[in-house]
């Protein structure tokens, strides 16, 4: 997963498209949740957390061009 390797390296569409998939991943582990049929509750804490790292670096990655646009304009 993301602790294994460095999130930092990861393009903006790499990082996008690593959000969409793992909250939709976590949306069906919520269903499962709520129908009974969820076996791994851990799973779900680990998404989140896996979420929270995405969003992480995706910001980063902005702060980073918005520095360089602001840099570049003087």
């Amino acid at each position: 997963m993301a602790r294994k390797e460095n999130l930092a390296e990861l393009d903006d569409r790499t990082i996008v498209s690593r959000l969409a998939d793992t909250k939709a991943e976590l949306f069906n582990l919520r269903f499962q949740h709520a129908t009974g049929q969820l076996t791994d509750y851990k799973r779900i804490r680990r998404l989140r957390k896996e979420v929270a790292r995405l969003l992480t670096a995706h910001r980063a990655l902005e702060i980073k061009a918005a520095e360089a646009l602001a840099a570049g304009g003087k």
